[in-house]
């Protein structure tokens, strides 16, 4: 039985990809090795068993490695992936930020691609219109409002986008690393409303690589490494976690010691 205070549950929740071992350079290679049984596909595990809850009003940093599996349990909890085992619940409106530019249309301008985000956040057309001059307002873009997206430079995408998932008011954000994008002054006008957002009881799921913003901004911190969740708690004590088990594979312990090592702590 879930609690009311619980915004999002992830329980015992494993993503499987398929991958292809080797990839054949030419078409004649493709035929050879599909009539010899040749290609070698495996199932690789970018999260393996992890399970964890958020509170209402709670803001989590998730931290590790390139390739920890971050961005992907993130995308599991957005459901842009079904986890291949488990279960997530997310209880509350989202507004994902989990990928540079997701939800825009190339050939569409900023304007009209406000718009189009609102309506698939569930907004009607009259409520985004009265949210747009707010949203332009803060994303800093200026004339480029009416420029097809395709011309935005990064900076300017992460600004929109941002401006939009936070001016709709959503009872969830999540945001992958987005914060990395974009001059230090929209940077922290980006963590001062993140910091009105808490006040007001939103919860926050926060994938990032930045150790002042995990402490300064974050409640909590949850460690990954290879898929598996290896430390859930404090953040300072997060981050000590995590300079250990660096340490320890830079040294070659073996993947058991470091699950024991993190446990320890």
């Amino acid at each position: 039985m879930y609690s009311d205070s619980i915004a999002i549950a992830v329980e015992n929740v494993t993503q499987r990809y398929r991958v292809i071992q080797e990839r054949p350079d030419t078409l004649r290679e493709l035929f050879t090795r599909f009539f010899r049984h040749q290609a070698e596909v495996y199932e690789f595990e970018a999260v393996r068993n992890v399970s964890f809850t958020v509170s209402r009003g709670e803001m989590v940093g998730i931290i590790g490695r390139n390739g920890s599996g971050k961005s992907t349990l993130l995308k599991v909890v957005a459901g842009v992936y079904r986890p291949s085992a488990g279960k997530v619940r997310v209880a509350g409106t989202i507004a994902p930020l989990i990928e540079l530019g997701a939800g825009f249309h190339g050939e569409l301008t900023g304007r009209e691609n406000i718009l189009i985000n609102g309506l698939i956040l569930g907004y009607s057309k009259a409520e985004m219109i009265a949210r747009e001059q707010k949203i332009i307002e803060f994303s800093e873009i200026g004339d480029f409002i009416d420029v097809p997206v395709k011309q935005y430079s990064s900076g300017m995408y992460m600004r929109l986008a941002f401006a939009v998932a936070t001016e709709v008011d959503p009872d969830i954000l999540l945001i992958d690393e987005i914060l990395a994008v974009g001059d230090f002054a929209f940077q922290q006008k980006c963590k001062e409303r993140l910091r009105s957002f808490r006040e007001r009881g939103k919860t926050i799921l926060f994938v990032t690589h930045s150790a002042d913003d995990l402490v300064t901004l974050c409640d909590r911190a949850i460690l990954l490494d290879q898929g598996v969740m290896m430390f859930d708690g404090p953040p300072k004590k997060a981050l000590e976690t995590y300079e250990a088990l660096v340490a320890a594979q830079s040294a070659g312990a073996e993947p058991g010691s470091l699950v024991d090592t993190a446990a320890q702590r």
